[in-house]
Order: structure tokens, then C-alpha cells, then sequence
């Protein structure tokens, strides 16, 4: 099972994640969604399309575009619809 952790807390965790490029795409309904507060911050991938991002907060800490998930991804990357992926301060231990 992977979790994702932030500030001790965990706000996902799943036996369905996807691995990817070396990170674990949690399924949505697998992640604590009161912890993601959506950001206007995007990336493009060549492959995968544009990611959407999101701070993680707990309580009064607060990560800053530490989760990120192609809502509409290019038809490679399809499989990972939706899902929702962690860096920076979020822990992912399996």
C-alpha cells in the first residue's frame, strides 16, 4: 500500500496507485481532498498533457503546488485521468 504524507498526516492512501516516471498516482477517491486546496499553477508535459496543481495544507502548514493531476491528459498518458500525484514536502512511502 502507498501513502502519501504531509506534516504527519496522512492525506492518501491506496493499493491502486499507477507508478509512473517514478511517482504514485493515487486514484481520487484515495485522496483526503479536505487537504488540496486547488492552485492557478500548470505545467505542460509533451506526452501527458497540461497537469493542474494543488497546495497541500494541514492545519496552518501549507505546501505550495505539491500535487498535481492530468485532468484531461493526452491519449498516452489517458490512464492516468484524474489521478493525483505528491512532491516536495509530501512524503510517499509504499
Amino acid at each position: 500500500m502507498a501513502r502519501a504524507l504531509y506534516q504527519g498526516t496522512v492525506i492518501a492512501e491506496s493499493n491502486e496507485t499507477i507508478l509512473l516516471e517514478g511517482n504514485h498516482y493515487f486514484p481520487p477517491q484515495a485522496v483526503k481532498q479536505e487537504y488540496l486546496v486547488p492552485s492557478n499553477h500548470r505545467t505542460i508535459c509533451p506526452w501527458k498533457g497540461e497537469a493542474s496543481y494543488y497546495h497541500v495544507q494541514v492545519g496552518d502548514k501549507r505546501s505550495e503546488n505539491a500535487a498535481w493531476s492530468y485532468l484531461h491528459p493526452k491519449e498516452a498518458a489517458k490512464h492516468i485521468a484524474g489521478y493525483i500525484a505528491f512532491w516536495k514536502d509530501v512524503t510517499v512511502k509504499e
